[in-house]
């Protein structure tokens, strides 16, 4: 873990904690859950299942994303439950990241024997 992102080491330790307590097996809405409770104990702020809007040319589309967490109001943190993580789901969390100009994304897998967790940083030019 990066000491030198305060907030990201405490986003993780919140899943490390909820990975050691369920363990791999459950279905992503089930993390989902345990980890707004981890958040809410340990005092993270968060938002979670956040409508993030798409917008072309300066119009906001129909379409949208939704994140599964905003914690600290600019880190995007997206769950899964896979037995492993491909380049689908990091994509997923870039066009987050896209979409909402935040810099900053943790993609947790719970579905592994333990806890996978990829960091992105996508900075628009």
């Amino acid at each position: 873990m990066d000491d030198r992102d305060p907030q990201t080491h405490a986003i993780i330790g919140a899943a490390m904690e909820v990975h050691t307590e369920l363990g791999a097996g459950f279905l992503e809405s089930v993390y989902q859950e345990a980890l707004s409770l981890e958040l809410k104990d340990r005092g993270v702020p968060f938002a979670a299942e956040v409508e993030l809007p798409i917008h072309y040319k300066g119009e906001r589309l129909v379409t949208f994303f939704r994140a599964d967490f905003i914690c600290y109001g600019e880190v995007v943190v997206e769950l899964k439950a896979l037995r492993t993580l491909s380049g689908v789901e990091e994509s997923q969390l870039l066009n987050y990241l896209k979409a909402t100009g935040i810099e900053r994304g943790l993609l947790l897998n719970f579905g592994s024997p333990r806890l996978e967790v990829k960091r992105m940083v996508f900075t628009a030019r």
